[in-house]
């Protein structure tokens, strides 16, 4: 077909706002139909896999392994036109989206998939002083002050490098578990001779979250596994107890405790991307935007709400989890409906496909509960499960070859280290940075 025969072919033109799990798989699926023009917009240019960056900010993996370069992600699909830029106001009437240096994007269909950000529940001193886990930066920075501190604490020397590692995690969901049992296997590996001023297994790690159990929406012998799996490690586990302030030397819980903390890493939540505030609609749960069954806006037939920014609902009518497996299933659902739309078909409601969940708890430590019963499966062979389905997720066919390579690195080469104590420290400054 001529470039002319080709362009005149093209009559719909759709507008995704996030190129996260929800959106690119929404471009991917739209991709295929060459009636469609997709123009994907991102603040970012690359794709990043939320799920692998608490093993970034620990040095297991390499920050291009957790990342992906959209455009050529994309390369192939010649009717996706990828725009790095940051959608500060959207115009649900005319499906109108405007970039923070004043380019306009108008679409015959608009996806709102703009993501999520932390959540500090306007915790004091918890944006400042507390150091999040959800974007790649953040993992890059959490590795950097990781290291930094025990820096800090070789050239103090023994007489005062305990009292200065002190690591608090909040929220023990499945980030904040990973997250402290990762650390946790850092501090006990660590050659002794590495640092000779400090001894690093005498760092304290203490997880906090006002729940009373890890890993809430787990099976009761998931959460109890990994909570002695937890202890077994060093991790103090401090249950029931909500956050009331954080400084940038402890941390004030509601029981009136003062926590001495060095690093505060904030895993206790998140909420919708401050987009969803500048619609015009009321948000709902989370700042997050309520959809319809068929993922469209009530009122608004031809703009759509996927992933971490849109509140979905199962077939049973609560509320899907906020899952990457979801986020990609409702992306590809959405393209679905899109193309039906654009044909003059009917559009269906999204239905979720429960696989099973699964965390990371440490080196040979795990749980998966496979399938929409939720078996559960510990230990070892969910480590390996683990391992194997975050492979499969991963974008390019590179990622998931370099990933199984750092991580048999990890596992079988080095035995006596953890592969962040092989890193520099790529930010570095002599005072706490506040995260982005």
């Amino acid at each position: 077909m001529s470039d002319s025969a080709q362009t005149a072919a093209v009559t719909t033109h759709v507008v995704i706002v996030g190129a996260g799990f929800a959106g690119l798989n929404c471009a991917k699926g739209l991709a295929s139909n060459s009636r469609l023009r997709i123009t994907l917009i991102d603040k970012n240019n690359y794709q990043q896999f939320q799920p692998l960056l608490y093993q970034v900010a620990t040095g297991i993996l390499s920050p291009e392994n957790a990342a992906f370069n959209l455009r050529n992600v994309l390369f192939h699909h010649e009717n996706v036109d990828v725009k790095m830029s940051e959608v500060v106001s959207v115009d649900l009437a005319t499906r109108t989206v405007k970039g923070k240096s004043g380019d306009t994007y108008q679409g015959d269909f608009l996806v709102l998939a703009a993501g999520s950000e932390a959540n500090f529940f306007g915790i004091s001193g918890a944006n400042k002083n507390a150091f999040p886990i959800y974007s790649l930066r953040d993992a890059e920075h959490l590795r950097s002050r990781i290291l930094e501190l025990f820096e800090a604490a070789d050239v103090k020397g023994q007489t005062t490098a305990e009292s200065s590692l002190h690591f608090l995690v909040v929220g023990a969901g499945a980030t904040g578990v990973e997250t402290a049992g990762a650390i946790a296997d850092i501090l006990q590996r660590a050659p002794r001779d590495l640092y000779p001023n400090v001894d690093l297994a005498k760092a304290v790690i203490t997880l906090v979250d006002m729940g009373i159990k890890v890993l809430p929406g787990f099976t009761e012998q998931s959460q109890q596994y990994a909570a002695s799996i937890l202890k077994e490690r060093g991790v103090q586990l401090r249950l029931g107890l909500a956050v009331k302030e954080v400084t940038d030397s402890d941390v004030l819980l509601s029981d009136g405790a003062r926590v001495p903390a060095k690093l505060v890493i904030w895993a206790g939540g998140l909420k919708a991307a401050a987009l969803s505030a500048s619609l015009g609609i009321k948000p709902g749960h989370g700042g997050r935007i309520d959809v319809q069954p068929d993922l469209t806006l009530g009122g608004y037939p031809r703009v759509y709400a996927l992933g971490d920014f849109a509140n979905m609902k199962a077939e049973g009518g609560g509320p899907l989890p906020q899952l990457a497996s979801v986020a990609q299933q409702a992306g590809r659902h959405c393209a679905d409906n899109i193309i039906a739309a654009a044909a003059g078909r009917g559009q269906k409601p999204f239905a979720y496909f429960d696989k099973g969940i699964m965390a990371m708890v440490g080196r040979n430590a795990a749980v998966a509960e496979i399938g929409t019963s939720h078996h559960p499966i510990t230990g070892v062979f969910a480590f390996a499960a683990w391992l194997g389905v975050h492979a499969v997720l991963l974008t390019t066919v590179r990622a998931k070859m370099e990933a199984f390579f750092e991580w048999a690195w990890d596992y079988f080469g080095s035995v006596h280290a953890s592969p962040l104590l092989d890193r520099p420290i790529v930010d570095w400054a002599p005072e706490k940075p506040s995260p982005p």
